[in-house]
């Protein structure tokens, strides 16, 4: 089992920068391979980036490629996603979530912990 909790999130202007962090307690938090995940209003949960447990692999959906990046600090058994170049359209819910795998998943149902979420609101 490993508990995961999210920060960092709020509100910020189009074209503006925002890094989460999510935390993880419990297990060796070098065994997992990590993503984020984000829900709108009204919408489905969809990825948006993923690294793998030796964090030698990452992948992007094409919405965030250019402007997201995420890192794994398993010293500190944290990951983070750095976000630039807000638009309003990456306002969501951001979870974090964790499987005790090498490889990372695209497919949210292929993870097993999650976070609670964090709130991104970007305003226009």
């Amino acid at each position: 089992q490993v508990q995961l909790v999210e920060s960092g999130g709020g509100l910020v202007q189009a074209g503006g920068s925002l890094r989460l962090s999510c935390a993880a307690s419990g297990r060796t938090f070098s065994n997992y391979a990590l993503g984020w995940f984000r829900q709108a209003p009204r919408k489905d949960r969809e990825f948006v980036a993923a690294i793998s447990r030796s964090g030698g692999s990452t992948d992007y959906a094409d919405s965030v490629k250019g402007r997201f990046a995420i890192s794994r600090d398993d010293a500190k058994n944290t990951v983070y996603l750095q976000m630039n170049s807000l638009k309003p359209e990456d306002t969501a819910v951001y979870y974090c979530a964790a499987r005790p795998t090498v490889a990372y998943s695209l497919t949210f149902r292929e993870y097993n912990y999650w976070g609670q979420g964090t709130q991104v609101t970007v305003s226009s």
